[in-house]
């Protein structure tokens, strides 16, 4: 398995257990789905139940189940907001990081994040309204912005992450 990691902050933020899709070599989409979680509940780590008590009697009145976004929740994604202006600011300053990342590390590579990231940006700020933002766990304001949309059905959530904003770790 992999994890991908912000390269400025190494914030985990998806790993390809999810489906992942790479768009014209410059994002990545990751697929995702809204799960319910139920809190106040042990994890099932696969041992038998106990025979002490009814088995009804394993959840309490006080349980709550919420719904959550599966990537988010696993990785620790906080959400943010955006106004469109304080977006080009951060999407500016974000990508001149990654730009100087390249430079020292894939110089080869910098036209091509450049142009693709361009084009990213446009339609991001062209559908700004469908747009959630979230921060990696670390919640530090350098780094990646992970971009939460929905597919044509309006109903199947993904992310897009800037590829060359992360780098792969295997476990």
């Amino acid at each position: 398995m992999k994890v991908f990691e912000d390269v400025i902050t190494n914030d985990e933020l998806f790993s390809d257990a999810y489906p992942v899709k790479l768009v014209d070599d410059i994002a990545y989409e990751v697929d995702c789905k809204m799960v319910q979680i139920k809190e106040g509940v042990d994890v099932d780590i696969g041992a038998n139940p106990s025979t002490e008590g009814d088995a009804d009697d394993q959840y309490d009145a006080d349980d709550t189940v919420t719904t959550v976004n599966n990537i988010a929740h696993s990785f620790r994604l906080q959400a943010t907001s955006f106004d469109k202006s304080s977006y080009k600011v951060y999407i500016k300053d974000y990508m001149k990081q990654i730009q100087k990342h390249l430079e020292q590390t894939n110089p080869e590579r910098v036209t091509a994040f450049q142009k693709g990231a361009a084009a990213v940006v446009k339609k991001v700020l062209t559908n700004f309204k469908d747009y959630e933002f979230y921060t990696g766990s670390s919640m530090n304001p350098d780094g990646m912005v992970a971009l939460l949309n929905y597919r044509e059905d309006g109903i199947t959530p993904y992310f897009t992450f800037f590829k060359d904003g992360l780098k792969e770790v295997k476990c």
